[in-house]
């Protein structure tokens, strides 16, 4: 298949040969639940937000409600009155329809910051899960040269009983032993520490999970289909309607008024009441601010804008040279896993030959195992580089997107 179509694809998984599974597992499948749970709360704090931000220019009815009590010439009085208005904006030179169009915007990047975030996450996770394997051949591949080493102890060791080497050979060897085992201790502390990350981001096992394989991206599909990308191309449509909802803020606008009051008075203890009284407004109102800074207000929002459109362009230059550099960082590695292949094939040569030399008596035991960890080394080697591989290309799947 040419070219993942979504970063959900991260998802199909294979083996540790990187057989292709069918995707049937949604990308935060690899996050915990309680990270999943965070990522949803932030999504609907954006769609409540979005929700006020865009009905904002609806105007609050005002209800009042007023009692009084007073004692005036020695006797009680009480008022009671109400009222209800309403100010309502119905034209705003464009204001109204800009205002709808930044609040859209704004919900937009909010939620493509949270999907930023979210995939961030999913990659840090697949990343750790792919070092975890590369150590698990780490580990098998520095076990393969500590057999090694042990067998070239016990080569030096004969040859110094049979003095035909001085103990300096054989401390070298007893030093190059110990080397290389506490290389493998390093390398288990290390997993260790890998294991303790994914443990903080996942509730899976590491034991049961395969690592993705991925496929290298084109350099269209990359920037089309690029999550920063989109966040700065919406960051940049969020400030072109609030440049103009600036602009619309200085112009005439035009309002429906309309107000309902009632009031009613009485004397306490007495048999006096005045009648109720009830009246209504209604009308339009027509308003335009006039303010020294205007201009400054306006051209500030402006270069905001223009800004954030320059931003969008070194964005791309940005992401095309992470490309390029991930495309070069391929390319070291697959001369490196060439380089893997041919020892190999060299080793394997050699073994063969070393095989034949042995069963006629002029190799030992000790020379045949040496060449069959080494070609089993070489094939750990390519596996390595192969998630080394698939580690620079989750930098590229981490921004790609398909929606």
């Amino acid at each position: 298949m040419k070219g993942l179509k979504t970063l959900n694809l991260l998802l199909v998984l294979c083996s540790i040969t990187y057989a292709s599974e069918e995707l049937t597992q949604p990308l935060d499948r690899y996050i915990s639940d309680i990270k999943k749970d965070k990522f949803n709360y932030l999504y609907k704090q954006n769609e409540v937000d979005g929700a006020k931000l865009r009905d904002s220019w609806i105007a609050p009815l005002k209800l009042n409600y007023i009692y009084t009590k007073k004692n005036s010439y020695d006797r009680d009085q009480e008022q009671k009155s109400a009222s209800i208005k309403m100010d309502q904006t119905i034209f705003q030179s464009g204001g109204i329809y800009f205002g709808i169009k930044y609040a859209n915007y704004s919900k937009k990047y909010a939620n493509l910051t949270v999907d930023m975030q979210k995939r961030k996450l999913v990659k840090d996770a697949i990343s750790i899960l792919m070092q975890i394997k590369q150590t698990d051949l780490k580990i098998k591949k520095q076990k393969l040269q500590i057999k090694n080493s042990e067998i070239s102890l016990a080569q030096k060791k004969e040859q110094y009983l049979n003095g035909q080497l001085d103990s300096g050979f054989l401390d070298n060897a007893i030093i190059e032993r110990n080397f290389v085992i506490q290389s493998l201790y390093d390398i288990q502390t290390s997993k260790e520490r890998l294991i303790s990350k994914f443990k903080t981001i996942s509730d899976l096992k590491y034991e049961n999970l395969a690592i993705p394989k991925l496929d290298k991206l084109e350099l269209k599909q990359f920037l089309n289909h690029n999550i920063i990308l989109d966040i700065s191309n919406s960051d940049m449509e969020k400030l072109r309607y609030f440049s103009n909802i600036t602009v619309a803020k200085y112009l005439p606008k035009v309002s429906f008024i309309a107000g309902y009051n009632w009031q009613g008075e009485s004397l306490l203890g007495g048999s006096f009441q005045s009648p109720e009284t009830t009246f209504y407004d209604y009308g339009l109102k027509v308003s335009m601010p006039i303010d020294f800074s205007t201009f400054n207000d306006i051209e500030s929002t402006k270069v905001q804008y223009l800004k954030s459109k320059i931003e969008v362009e070194d964005k791309k230059i940005e992401l095309i040279a992470i490309y390029e550099q991930v495309m070069q960082n391929l390319k070291n590695y697959e001369k490196k896993k060439l380089l893997s292949l041919e020892n190999k094939e060299i080793y394997e040569k050699l073994l063969k030959d070393t095989k034949e030399l042995f069963g006629a008596g002029y190799k030992t035991q000790y020379d045949v195992d040496l060449l069959e960890n080494s070609v089993a080394i070489a094939e750990i080697d390519y596996k390595t580089f192969e998630i080394d591989k698939q580690l620079e290309l989750l930098t590229l799947y981490e921004m790609y997107k398909n929606d």
